[in-house]
């Protein structure tokens, strides 16, 4: 599949939670990593989603925050993946990074140059991508 999300997964579906409105799915990617997915109930049973099903994983690099001091504080986004920055390519308004994690998977992000600047970002530093689970996409084969 040919999308514009700089993060795309190839995962296996480990749970599906419904509720009257919205659905959680959650899915096992590379690595052991588990992304959590939110889209709503009808979206979930148009496209039969259920355990064991293989899916891709799809998120937009603008939706992954970066944080650099994420240790002991806990966080409403049910996503973070915490890795070692691999690569930092400047633009001229913005960065496009990217966080390799434990596994092989990378995670890539997008920011301003003055939050490069402002976390001091570096190729090998520490740091954590963040995002919400209502910023997750979900594609299954029909």
């Amino acid at each position: 599949m040919k999308t514009s999300a700089r993060n795309q997964y190839a995962g296996a579906i480990r749970s599906v939670e419904s509720g009257p409105v919205t659905t959680e799915v959650s899915i096992e990617i590379a690595g052991g990593h588990v992304l959590a997915a939110t889209l709503t109930t009808s979206s979930a049973k148009r496209m039969n989603l259920h355990p064991g099903q293989q899916a891709l994983v799809l998120i937009k690099a603008s939706s992954v925050v970066l944080v650099t001091d994420a240790d002991g504080y806990v966080l409403s986004a049910r996503n973070q993946l915490a890795g070692t920055v691999s690569r930092v390519d400047r633009g001229a308004v913005s960065t496009v990074v990217r966080l390799a994690l434990p596994g092989g998977e990378e995670v890539t992000c997008t920011v301003t140059n003055d939050a490069v600047d402002d976390l001091k970002l570096r190729t090998g530093q520490a740091a954590t991508a963040i995002f919400k689970a209502y910023q997750v996409f979900v594609a299954v084969k029909a």
